[in-house]
């Protein structure tokens, strides 16, 4: 079983509740009575919450627009997955063996979803100001500078611009289907290409899976 006690000094917080961040590191297919499912859920209200005050106190003179297309752009589950792997979290996540066979420590998903879980255990336990605390620490080490420009990166319209000037036309999206509880909605889009599937990604929202797709698109016919 592995250890959590080296998390909690990257922390810089040691629970007094130890089956809190237990759970909050148990993956579903660990087959426990319990799992981070819950957590989850908070913790991503509570990150909704840190990184949007975060927004609204460093930028003072941005409207609302702008701030929303930041915090899009760090409250997904890209984002979050760079917070974990800056934890190494992954190796502190339990599950079961088929998961772990399945590269389940490094699944975006997984790592993003138990990160929302150990924020959501850490302000249970201590309160928003220690999850404020402990996010925007992570948040600056792996974002040294914050701003629309560097963090937002339009892949659908540098893709389509792109297949205008080799295929001369546009891509198409289709979306392949909709999983999980309304609450933890996932999408999965597909890129067509003269009538060829490019890549296929999946997304929080139809957007984000639309943005996903056309990376690993660009990436593709770049070769």
């Amino acid at each position: 079983m592995n250890s959590y006690v080296h998390l909690e000094k990257q922390l810089n917080y040691i629970f007094t509740n130890k089956q809190l961040i237990i759970e909050a590191l148990t993956h579903k297919s660990d087959k426990k009575p319990y799992n981070n499912e819950r957590l989850e859920f908070l913790g991503d209200a509570v990150l909704d919450l840190i990184v949007g005050e975060y927004l609204f106190l460093k930028f003072p003179n941005s409207d609302e627009g702008i701030l929303s297309k930041i915090r899009a752009s760090l409250v997904n589950e890209s984002g979050f997955t760079l917070l974990a792997q800056k934890l190494n979290l992954g190796k502190y996540i339990f599950l079961s063996l088929a998961e772990e066979n399945n590269n389940g420590r490094g699944k975006p998903s997984l790592l993003s979803n138990a990160f929302e879980a150990v924020i959501g255990a850490v302000y249970i336990e201590a309160g928003l100001s220690t999850a404020k605390e402990i996010t925007i620490k992570l948040l600056e080490e792996c974002h040294p500078k914050i701003d629309l420009k560097s963090l937002s990166q339009d892949y659908k319209t540098a893709l389509q611009e792109l297949t205008q000037a080799t295929h001369g036309v546009i891509p198409l999206y289709e979306t392949l289907g909709s999983y999980g509880p309304d609450h933890k909605k996932e999408f999965e889009v597909a890129i067509i290409l003269d009538d060829n599937t490019v890549s296929t990604a999946k997304g929080k929202s139809k957007k984000d899976a639309q943005q996903k797709a056309a990376k690993i698109a660009l990436r593709k016919l770049k070769g």
